[in-house]
């Protein structure tokens, strides 16, 4: 069975690629395989069914191999099956892969070595030319994991959109923008965003310049498509990032209506921290026989996170807050509340109080927005009250506590804003207040979750010493 992944731009334009294969034996099955890395010494390397068939805990001398390797091999357009990896933590580094002497550079000066394991499983079939649906919590590297691949990808002598990058938010394409520029300016390849909150002018001047990479938000690039700015006619690579957000009710029908402008025989990745079966089959019209690569599918929140769960009175929240924010250490503490409205009084009120604080909500222009990043980031405001805007998928280093002031609608927002802290292996902690009004919210929270938390009376807490 041959595990050769040869990079898209190569495939399309028909040259060989530059980069090497390492030809080894199954330790296992004892067939042939090839990997694109070089193998460790005294480290067993197993053919990709054979590793599938040991992570499902499957003998392998009973595994069905046979039939699992004709699968692997076979071409796209006949494979009607995803493949679903469930990979272990592992010591790969990005100068075992076979990589652009470009690509391999450009990661070397973002001081990255090792792979994480979204990463390990995913950039092999993206750079075979493979659709791929991929889940791996927050903070997982997940944005390196398809940046890569649209890296190595690009052809910067072809002056047209090449791939596109769809995300929920504003503060999220910027991210996701830093992270591909880095990776692929060395190369000339120019990328450009575009989403609402600033003029457009400036869009219009990027694209008309021959941007080959766009990072958009839903709104924005389906405005630039109507209006004739955006053309979309040959994107070899598409990305939803984030989602399960991005195919919901809000975003589901701008998203439909910029994939119809782009060519049917593309690649497509989608990647979120959550990936409930109902993504899975909106996304199947999308795809071409996916990939599907799913890093601990089961831990809902990171498991370096402590969760501290209180039952409490409403009259009582804003107290509780202020005990939690003077006790804090010096990590930056983000708290998530519900609504625009309810975000910007409470951040008013420990403002007042001479707590350094800033709001992150909807209704803010993009040059407030990201002057109140700004101050995050640097420490001048560690103190983040914000609504569900920033849990998804924002990356910020060294968040030492979530506290959910108000309760998110569900679970799949609960694991994105409990993912906020915890990041990388750094230990975390959780508080969520419940009041009595959201215990069948809770209930239902913790039924989609799949596990039960340890509740204290606030009262009971606020009583005792020490906090916790």
């Amino acid at each position: 069975m041959a595990l050769a992944y040869p990079s898209a731009r190569a495939r399309s334009s028909n040259r060989t690629p530059n980069r090497t294969t390492h030809h080894t034996v199954c330790d296992d099955c004892n067939l042939s395989t090839t990997l694109p890395f070089q193998p460790t010494q005294g480290k067993p390397v197993y053919c990709r069914s054979c590793f599938k068939a040991r992570r499902q805990g499957a003998s392998p001398a009973t595994s069905p191999h046979s039939i699992q390797a004709v699968q692997s091999t076979r071409p796209r357009s006949e494979n009607k099956e995803a493949v679903e990896i469930v990979p272990v933590v592992s010591s790969a580094t990005f100068s075992e892969m076979s990589l652009g002497a470009t690509t391999r550079a450009a990661i070397s000066r973002m001081n990255i070595s090792t792979l994480t394991p979204i990463q390990e499983n995913a950039i092999p079939h993206l750079l075979e030319g493979s659709d791929l649906i991929g889940q791996a919590r927050t903070g997982s590297g997940k944005t390196l994991a398809f940046a890569v691949p649209m890296a190595e990808m690009c052809d910067p002598s072809v002056r047209q959109v090449q791939a596109i990058v769809l995300v929920p938010t504003r503060e999220l394409a910027i991210q996701v923008a830093g992270v591909i520029e880095a990776l692929v300016s060395p190369r000339k390849i120019r990328v450009t965003m575009l989403y609402g909150g600033r003029a457009q002018k400036p869009e219009y001047a990027a694209l008309r310049n021959g941007a080959q990479v766009v990072i958009g938000t839903p709104g924005r690039t389906l405005d630039h498509l109507r209006q004739g700015t955006l053309v979309l006619g040959n994107v070899q690579f598409l990305v939803l990032d984030e989602a399960d957000e991005m195919l919901d009710r809000g975003f589901a029908p701008d998203v439909e209506s910029i994939i119809a402008h782009m060519p049917k025989e593309r690649q497509t990745a989608l990647l979120s921290a959550t990936m409930p079966e109902w993504v899975s089959r909106t996304a199947s019209k999308h795809l071409r026989n996916p990939v599907t690569v799913k890093v601990d599918a089961g831990l809902q929140a990171p498991p370096t996170v402590e969760h501290l769960v209180y039952t409490i009175q409403k009259s009582d929240k804003l107290e509780a807050l202020r005990s939690l924010l003077d006790d804090r250490e010096d990590a930056p503490v983000i708290v998530f509340g519900k609504t625009k409205r309810g975000v910007k009084k409470l951040a008013q009120q420990l403002d007042s109080l001479g707590y350094p604080v800033g709001a992150l909500q909807g209704n803010l222009s993009q040059k407030a927005r990201e002057q109140v990043m700004k101050g995050f980031r640097s420490g001048a405001a560690p103190i983040l009250v914000a609504t569900n805007v920033a849990a998804r998928g924002l990356d910020f280093e060294g968040i030492g506590q979530v506290i959910n002031y108000d309760l998110p609608d569900s679970e799949q927002l609960f694991t994105h804003r409990v993912g906020r802290t915890g990041r990388m292996g750094r230990s975390g902690e959780a508080v969520t207040f419940i009041t009595v009004d959201e215990e069948r919210k809770w209930r239902e929270i913790e039924r989609g979750l799949g596990r039960r938390f340890v509740r204290k009376p606030w009262q009971q807490v606020r009583n005792s010493s020490p906090l916790r």
